[in-house]
């Protein structure tokens, strides 16, 4: 089963949302994923009267990282398929031999 926000110390369930406030920043000629644009995190912590940005913004950097990681992981993967089913013609190559 997986976790749910409410699973977490009160400090990672900050970050989380907190990190979900940010804009994404993405790299404009490949649509690569970069992570988030950081630029107005200083408002935010302003607006919701964080106590401990440092420890805050420490969790987001973390959660940054698996984030970027994952979706150049899936970014990688959907390349790969892209390139197999360029190679093989786009072509469906499973046979469906009755006897």
């Amino acid at each position: 089963m997986p976790l749910e926000p409410s699973d977490f110390p009160e400090e990672v369930q900050v970050a989380f949302f907190m990190f979900s406030l940010l804009p994404d920043y993405w790299e404009g000629m490949s649509g690569t994923y970069m992570g988030k644009h950081w630029h107005g995190l200083e408002y935010f912590f302003n607006l919701y009267q964080i106590d401990n940005p440092k420890e805050i913004v420490y969790l987001m950097k973390i959660y940054e990282g698996e984030v970027v990681s994952f979706r150049a992981k899936k970014a990688e993967e959907k390349r790969k398929a892209d390139e197999r089913r360029a190679k093989s013609g786009g072509k469906n190559l499973a046979h469906n031999i009755q006897g």
